[in-house]
């Protein structure tokens, strides 16, 4: 069905023959398992972190990857992004490094071993606070980059940072402030780990410097607002093929396609949280044609905006005034 090709960072999962990984992965079931029985997602009172339970596969679903990175516990799940697949079970996370638009889909859960997932989500100002803190070593401008998501491998260490974070909910008055600390703790893991020069990459440490860090930066602070690719070179200080070429390799997408589909998910965005109307949502987003926007939009989602809200207030229990 889909003409993709299998992503260069695709990571197998945790060994079940390793008991040691498999009784810490146990131990976080039952964690999770005292906290929530909810399908979908439970925001937890750590307010970056959050659970996500499937107790059957889903279809695709267009979404948005955050900064963050999502740890499963058990399951499986694939991410579309642009022409990359990855794939992603027991004991991999998933690492996104800036806003992704992608496609997810849970392709591996049963009522009686549901997907599970925990996510925490971490903004690169974090990252760098716990690079410059730590003093490690800052990328050069060398280095090569990687795409802006991928998959790693999480080590036993990393493990019992989240056990440590589970059990953090049963006393939520140290949850202000031990939190925080094993937050910090987990990024130096996975900063000094195998897999710590994927999040630290030149390009996202200072989005105000030219170069492709400054062209992402630009584009989520201006989504509203047209331009060219040689418009958004020349901002940046770049040539267009150089800006195209690292643009593409960070987020397998062009500049003008990545500001697109930010848009649609932030028109849907307001429609469903903000109760808008599909034109008000469209001029928000920059859309000056309703048309080009009902276009775009039910070719990205699979229906017209009209009923795609409706069938997501309907499948999530969500109440609203109807959208026109």
């Amino acid at each position: 069905m889909f003409n993709k090709r299998q992503s260069e960072h695709y990571r197998t999962s945790v060994d079940p023959n390793d008991s040691l990984h498999q009784k810490l992965l146990d131990q976080l079931i039952t964690l999770v398992n005292q906290f929530t029985d909810k399908e979908g997602q439970t925001q937890t009172s750590i307010p970056f972190l959050s659970i996500f339970k499937h107790s059957n596969p889903g279809p695709l679903a267009p979404g948005v990857t955050t900064p963050s990175f999502c740890l499963i516990l058990q399951g499986s799940k694939k991410l579309l992004i642009g022409q990359d697949i990855l794939h992603y079970h027991t004991g991999n996370y998933l690492a996104s490094i800036i806003d992704l638009p992608a496609t997810g889909q849970v392709t591996r859960a049963t009522p009686d071993s549901p997907y599970i997932g925990l996510r925490i989500d971490c903004p690169i100002q974090e990252i760098a606070s716990v690079m410059i803190e730590a003093q490690l070593s800052a990328p050069s401008k060398d280095t090569k980059q990687t795409r802006a998501a991928f998959i790693g491998s999480a080590n036993a260490d990393l493990l019992d940072h989240f056990i440590r974070l589970m059990k953090l909910l049963n006393k939520p008055e140290q949850v202000p402030f031990l939190s925080n600390l094993i937050k910090r703790e987990m990024l130096y893991v996975l900063l000094t780990g195998e897999y710590g020069q994927c999040f630290l990459q030149h390009a996202f440490f200072d989005p105000q410097a030219d170069g492709i860090g400054k062209a992402i930066a630009w584009i989520k602070d201006n989504l509203a607002q047209s331009f060219t690719v040689e418009e958004l070179a020349k901002l940046c200080n770049m040539s267009v093929s150089g800006l195209h070429h690292k643009f593409k390799a960070l987020t397998t997408m062009g500049p003008i396609q990545y500001q697109k589909k930010l848009r649609l998910q932030e028109a849907r965005r307001l429609m469903l949280g903000e109760y808008v109307d599909a034109g008000t949502a469209a001029h928000a987003v920059g859309y000056e044609s309703p048309s080009q926007f009902n276009r775009e939009y039910h070719r990205h989602f699979g229906l017209p905006p009209l009923k795609d809200i409706k069938a997501l207030r309907k499948s999530s229990g969500l109440s609203g005034p109807d959208i026109d």
